[in-house]
């Protein structure tokens, strides 16, 4: 029986690295507008080769990419470049469809919901406050917290401490098999991998179940609570 669900949150809940790429275009394209000698594919590669390197939160990204290739940062450029990132992202940061119907669904049989994410605390709940996903979940838990990121078992626990569930009444949702699916499992707790934020081309994710659509999450619980019968989702 499913009594609670724990969420990753970027290209799990949120349309993240759409988001990421739009606000990196701009970025540069505003970088160029105010005299950046670059072409606009290369910086880009450039910022997104940083980015894989020291992780896609990484808040100096800019400094980094213009001192590395022009041996100083010039302050213009900087602040062109930060503002045309902030205008795009406030554009692009969307939910992926059905959301929020999936969780007001969730909200009415009783499960309990809880997000952890690997991103710094403060923007995991810029994402969530801007979005207005604050009012669905009990719970945020970060790595911040621990030191370690996913797929480390201690956020994984924590979140099963604060849900007052067992592992094999919880199941984690997430993008990235590597550490949501895999960390959730060293805990005992069952696995629904969101495939349609699948970024790294992840052919096998391991999960206990493989969703085309966050929605099918309503089903997932309703045959394992057995209210009905099973979806036709990867169920192994």
């Amino acid at each position: 029986m499913i009594k609670a669900i724990v969420f990753d949150i970027d290209n799990t809940l949120t349309d993240f690295m759409r988001m990421k790429r739009a606000a990196v275009d701009a970025a540069v394209e505003a970088m160029i507008d105010v005299g950046l000698p670059v072409d606009k594919k290369e910086m880009v590669d450039k910022i997104f080769d940083v980015y894989w390197k020291e992780g896609v939160e990484d808040q100096k990204i800019f400094d980094k990419v213009l001192e590395k290739e022009f041996g100083r940062v010039d302050y213009k450029i900087l602040a062109a470049g930060i503002i045309g990132y902030r205008r795009a992202k406030e554009g692009t940061m969307t939910l992926y469809p059905h959301v929020d119907m999936t969780l007001i669904e969730l909200m009415q049989m009783g499960i309990r919901r809880a997000v952890i994410s690997d991103a710094p605390k403060l923007p995991v709940w810029l994402r969530i406050v801007g979005l207005g996903l604050h009012h669905y979940f009990d719970h945020i838990i970060t790595s911040e917290d621990f030191g370690a990121p996913k797929p480390n078992p201690q956020p994984f626990r924590k979140a099963l401490e604060f849900l007052g569930t067992e592992p094999h009444e919880t199941l984690m949702v997430g993008d990235w098999a590597e550490r949501d699916i895999a960390g959730a499992k060293r805990v005992g707790m069952k696995t629904a991998w969101a495939k349609y934020g699948n970024t790294f081309d992840t052919k096998d994710s391991g999960a206990d179940y493989e969703l085309g659509d966050i929605h099918d999450l309503v089903e997932i619980v309703k045959k394992e609570n057995g209210l009905s019968e099973p979806l036709p989702v990867a169920a192994r």
